[in-house]
């Protein structure tokens, strides 16, 4: 909107508004405009939670230590929606289909945890939504995104061919080409793409919700992780860094840069009131957003096989549970003495802090491996 305002209206009668046209500048503003947002309004949004007596629920079998934290307000991530949504619509071009489709996929994914935050705050105890509901909505709203790429690809703005670090020209193609000539079989030709993409949008999502378990854990990653993926947003979408790198072309995928750094900005403002010990719980509706966001970035980008190094610290969490899971029910024995990992370091000594300083670090080194690897290729 300020964009449009600006450059595009008012830069012929002000020319110094034509600062306005530089993506670097308006990604710094749109960050800043985040980091305020959240600042200034976050003790709004957490005194209304209070005063309707929305407040996180513990559940008993976990540390007992958590048991104080009950009734602290959660749904804090309508705070990182809004400081998200409001930057990026000010300061990013609105004509660009990327842009609308990174905030539709966030406020998509924010309904789905709102929806489950609210289903708890009314029964008053940790269950929301099934997980069938739950994971079937959110299938859904990805099945949605990778169709509308699939559209972008018939007019030239998307590619559905992966880019795989470390090998320059394996570009594999998702959609079935030899199936295309038969308009019966383009469901099938185009399932493997949209499946695909189902896997990387969901489990990011439910990754970063699982990583959602001590103050200031999983928004101190994302805050990494969403500043790996703003450099790697900028030079996808900039002519002389995607040439160099030898990343494909995507010049419109350059906004998405404003996007991602509202996202970094957001998620600092909120880490302000969720630091140990937290005033405030992002929910689901602030993990399941955050965890959608940073899925169709990457996919939108062409660096999906990039996004277990950027995201490294919510794939380890994501694979404790699983493997938990999985070992329990084989052989009715656990690996961890409880998943996800962090609260297993939990119950074996560590302090709160120390694990989220110590998962923080975790994470910057993965995203700076899955920086490294832009040259490796």
């Amino acid at each position: 909107m300020l964009y449009w305002l600006l450059y595009s209206k008012l830069f012929h009668y002000f020319p110094p508004f034509r600062i306005f046209r530089y993506l670097t500048f308006r990604t710094a503003f749109a960050s800043l405009t985040a980091l305020f947002t959240g600042l200034i309004i976050g003790p709004l949004v957490i005194n209304r939670l209070r005063e309707f007596q929305i407040g996180q629920y513990i559940r008993e079998e976990g540390p007992k230590g958590h048991q104080k934290k009950a009734g602290t307000p959660t749904m804090g991530g309508v705070l990182i929606v809004i400081s998200i949504i409001v930057p990026t619509l000010l300061w990013a071009d609105l004509t660009n289909l990327f842009v609308w489709m990174a905030v539709l996929s966030t406020a998509a994914f924010a309904a789905i945890g709102f929806t489950d935050d609210y289903t708890k705050t009314i029964h008053k105890r940790n269950l929301g939504l099934t997980a069938r509901a739950k994971l079937g909505l959110q299938i859904l709203t990805s099945s949605l995104i990778a169709v509308a790429l699939i559209l972008m690809q018939n007019r030239g703005m998307y590619s559905t061919r992966l880019v795989v670090p470390f090998l320059k020209q394996f570009h594999p193609d998702l959609v079935v080409d030899r199936l295309l000539h038969n308009p019966s079989l383009w469901p099938i030709a185009f399932l493997p793409f949209i499946v695909f993409v189902v896997l990387m949008i969901v489990g990011a999502s439910n990754a970063v919700n699982l990583t959602d378990g001590l103050d200031g854990l999983a928004i101190g990653c994302t805050v990494i992780a969403a500043g790996a993926l703003t450099v790697l947003t900028y030079v996808s979408g900039h002519a002389t860094f995607s040439t160099y790198l030898e990343l494909p072309r995507m010049p419109q995928v350059g906004e998405l840069t404003i996007f991602c750094g509202a996202m970094v900005g957001a998620a600092i403002g909120f880490l302000w009131y969720n630091a140990h010990p937290a005033e405030v719980f992002m929910g689901d509706v602030g993990s399941l957003a955050l965890g959608g966001a940073i899925g169709t970035i990457a996919v939108m980008i062409k660096q999906e096989l990039l996004l277990p190094f950027i995201g490294g610290v919510f794939v380890i969490e994501a694979l404790s549970v699983i493997l938990q899971v999985a070992s329990y029910k084989l052989r009715k024995q656990r690996i961890f003495k409880m998943a996800p990992i962090h609260h297993h370091f939990e119950l074996i000594g560590w302090s709160e802090s120390k694990i989220i300083v110590r998962f923080w670090i975790a994470s910057l080194v993965f995203a700076l491996f899955a920086l490294t690897t832009l040259k490796l290729r």
